[in-house]
């Protein structure tokens, strides 16, 4: 038996490793990234004729953001829609393959993946990736990434013909090499899961960027996910042990971290009177977020009743173990971000 629950897209607290530092990624990715993108653009076809074989093996790059893979849902359904004979893989970092798998995106053995926990152990898996991509045979490369140079590497470097991604055109932004020759402009005024469904488009393009044609008009709806009862079960009889001044209570969690982006954050004293004016109704708190926001969860939580308010900062060791702790819960409090 299963439970079907919406997918939040919030990692706090899901169990993450360090990884590499943010700025060195991005120093690495200016220099060496804009270096290589414009080498590969000397030695590729910026044109692809535009009768081709229907793509028959097609990767999807999406690496860092686990969000982004919950809003690509649309994105896959229309290349399963458009090309059902294709065969789909996936390439993601190794920390976002849990939420690969429960998304149920693509077979597990269709999963590649790259560790970004340091620049070594990603040059290693890089080079092991490139060599499976060739010898996968990948004929089309859809990549959703917006911010880095590394993802249009990849394209590059898997061999297809047709490479998808988002280019710059005449705007600001990064240059990411002139081999996409299947460009898409990014619209901040479109939601970004539409644009993933118009680098599908994309592949079989003419003239016309896909992103001007009239949206169909269709939200978004978040993607559900199975949850089976015995886990779940399992889970809320430890919390049940773990916590036992919350038994009986409404639960309230609260997510007070910044992660990558600490502007984000609301003040922590805001998040402090929110607790004790939730303890005073009867409420049980809880804060979750990573090992690192302990300190800030025990400020927070500093004044207010020990029992029914409890640090669950670093509890949950996997996205699953997370979602199972949403299920617990009434009400989610969250920031706008989440753990880097």
């Amino acid at each position: 038996m299963t439970s079907v629950y919406d997918f939040v897209m919030v990692d706090a607290g899901a169990g993450r490793g360090p990884g590499m530092d943010l700025l060195f990624q991005r120093k690495i990715d200016r220099i060496v990234g804009s270096l290589l993108c414009a080498g590969f653009s000397l030695f590729a076809r910026n044109s692809v004729p535009r009768r081709k074989p229907l793509p028959q093996k097609i990767l999807v790059i999406l690496l860092s953001e686990m969000g982004s893979l919950v809003l690509a849902c649309p994105m896959f359904e229309k290349i399963r829609k458009t090309y059902g004979t294709a065969s789909i893989f996936v390439l993601a970092f190794e920390r976002n393959r849990e939420v690969v798998e429960l998304l149920e995106l693509v077979p597990s053995d269709h999963l590649l993946t790259v560790s970004d926990v340091s620049f070594g152990r990603f040059l290693t898996d890089s080079l092991r990736v490139v060599r499976k991509m060739r010898r996968i045979g990948i004929d089309t490369v859809i990549d959703c990434e917006l911010f880095s140079r590394v993802s249009s590497i990849f394209s590059f470097l898997s061999g297809a013909v047709i490479r998808s991604g988002f280019y710059r055109f005449t705007q600001e932004g990064l240059y990411r090499g002139s081999f996409i020759n299947r460009p898409v402009l990014y619209n901040p005024y479109r939601h970004i899961s539409a644009q993933f469904v118009s680098l599908v488009r994309a592949i079989e393009s003419g003239g016309r960027p896909p992103v001007k044609e009239r949206p169909d008009g269709r939200e978004f709806r978040a993607p559900r996910i199975r949850l089976s009862r015995s886990d779940m079960a399992a889970f809320q009889k430890r919390f049940a042990v773990d916590f036992p001044g919350v038994s009986g209570k409404k639960l309230v969690l609260l997510y007070p971290g910044g992660g990558l982006l600490p502007i984000r954050a609301w003040p922590a004293e805001k998040y402090s009177a929110v607790v004790h004016a939730l303890a005073g109704r009867g409420y049980a708190v809880g804060i979750i977020g990573m090992g690192n926001d302990r300190p800030l969860a025990r400020a927070i939580l500093s004044g207010a009743p020990e029992e029914a308010c409890v640090d669950l900062t670093g509890y949950t060791r996997t996205v699953k173990e997370l979602l199972m702790l949403f299920h617990r819960a009434a009400l989610l409090i969250t920031n706008d971000g989440g753990p880097g």
